[in-house]
């Protein structure tokens, strides 16, 4: 980067932040010691590298007509599996003590079961190995979305076999980096590889089947629980999780039936994937008309879901108002460039639940971002304000969380770049760190820089 303004951090060029943006007091209090601080990707969203992997339901899924809003797909994405050692240089040029990232199945096991592939199992050790040498800790999930293709073509999540194939991927994977990997999570957000995979097929791998949406969620529980104990056994000391995606289920009006919608919404989008991983079990008689016989639970299946974790792992980004008729409520403004209201108070009512209600020992925000209407300068540098009054927000309401005693153990920035962003394809820009897709050039934002001076600090600045 050149231009006025423009200082070096490590080998970055960043600018000074100091000058750039007036930052009012900092909170009171420093966060505690130790305190987590990362960033967090998928691979799918940024390796790229298509030719040295198997196809995923996501490559099937970019290539039918009106999937994908610009038509695009993640040939390239970023071009992360040819940059991951200036990304892993530009992570530790702004201060990030963790790294959240995913590992593709078809990398490693192409067709889904059967030997891994070296050079998939190679990339990952060069990564893991480049993040620990820059002193960033990583923290790996085994499964965000992309599934191999021949897994789907054997009928995917809704077959119990699937949930037994990833066992045994998530084996191979703790076997050959469980000397140097230590925070596992198994799944990234089930509730929308089922509901938007196989219900309303707005995502990969595209189906509309109701049955198929149940039991999908439940073999994808089924696949967490198998995997804990696989980890376990090739760890020991290892802190393994799951990461769930959670919004606060509003109702529209004072109105009964609106009230009533927003608890069925509140069973269906929330409660379904953590009671059963709590102990508790499906709240089917509390989801209104869903129709599922749980023919697809086997005994046992319920203890295998329920083994116990060591850390949950929360996404979150903002609420959903609920009304009792067929049409949607529109989201209150403010609202980020996804049409996503910014309600920052909603994180804080979501882990006040899970810690009142289930006993988890601690948790992770694994992910909590926004995607704004960034305009890059001549130099490609965004002066992102909307997203740091976004981040600003939503950390105040961690800070005063850990002020109420709730183990929030750490809070990982969505996304550290730009990427596809699934069916929005390159339409809608998470990331901290600016992608141009034309040149893979990456370029700081404001709110890297930014969260860079939280992270120094251990504290936030405040108005």
């Amino acid at each position: 980067m050149s231009g006025k303004g423009a200082r070096r951090l490590g080998d970055i060029d960043l600018r000074d932040h100091a000058t750039a943006l007036t930052l009012p007091p900092a909170l009171d209090g420093p966060f505690p010691a130790g305190f987590v601080w990362g960033t967090a990707t998928s691979s799918f969203q940024i390796e790229g590298g298509r030719a040295g992997r198997g196809d995923s339901i996501w490559d099937r899924f970019c290539e039918q007509a009106g999937t994908i809003v610009d038509g695009s797909n993640g040939d390239v994405a970023c071009g992360h599996v040819e940059h991951a050692g200036s990304d892993i240089r530009m992570m530790s040029a702004l201060g990030m003590g963790a790294y959240r990232f995913s590992i593709a199945w078809p990398r490693i096991i192409p067709g889904g079961r059967g030997d891994p592939a070296p050079a998939g199992l190679d990339f990952y050790d060069r990564l893991v190995d480049g993040l620990l040498a820059t002193g960033i800790e990583p923290y790996v999930t085994l499964y965000h979305w992309d599934l191999p293709q021949e897994l789907e073509e054997h009928g995917g999540w809704p077959e119990r076999a699937t949930a037994y194939r990833f066992a045994e991927y998530a084996e191979v994977i703790a076997s050959h980096l469980g000397d140097r990997v230590k925070h596992w999570a198994t799944l990234n957000e089930p509730y929308c590889s089922a509901h938007f995979g196989y219900g309303t097929g707005t995502m990969a791998p595209g189906r509309r089947d109701s049955a198929a949406e149940f039991a999908a969620a439940h073999h994808l529980l089924l696949g967490h629980g198998l995997a804990v104990d696989r980890i376990r056994d090739r760890v020991p000391d290892a802190e393994v999780g799951i990461v769930l995606n959670f919004a606060p289920a509003h109702p529209a009006s004072t109105d009964a039936a609106d009230i009533a919608a927003a608890a069925i919404e509140h069973a269906r989008f929330n409660r379904w994937f953590v009671e059963p991983l709590a102990g508790v079990g499906y709240p089917i008689d509390d989801t209104g008309d869903v129709r599922w016989s749980g023919a697809e639970i086997h005994d046992g299946d319920l203890d295998i879901i329920a083994t116990p974790i060591d850390v949950l792992g929360v996404n979150y980004y903002t609420r959903s108002l609920v009304a009792a008729g067929p049409d949607p409520v529109a989201p209150r403004v403010p609202v980020t460039a996804m049409g996503w209201e910014i309600y920052p108070q909603g994180l804080s009512e979501i882990l006040r639940w899970l810690d009142d209600h289930f006993s988890f020992p601690r948790f992770l925000i694994t992910e909590n971002g926004a995607a704004m209407a960034d305009v890059p300068d001549g130099d490609g540098y965004v002066d992102d304000r909307d997203r740091i009054e976004y981040l600003r927000a939503h950390l105040a309401e961690v800070h005063r969380l850990i002020g109420e005693g709730i183990p929030v153990a750490g809070y990982f920035a969505w996304s550290f770049l730009d990427n596809f962003e699934w069916a929005h394809g390159y339409t809608q820009r998470f990331g901290l760190v600016r992608v141009d897709y034309d040149t893979l050039r990456r370029t700081p934002k404001a709110s890297a820089g930014w969260y860079s001076e939280v992270i120094r600090a251990n504290r936030l600045p405040w108005a």
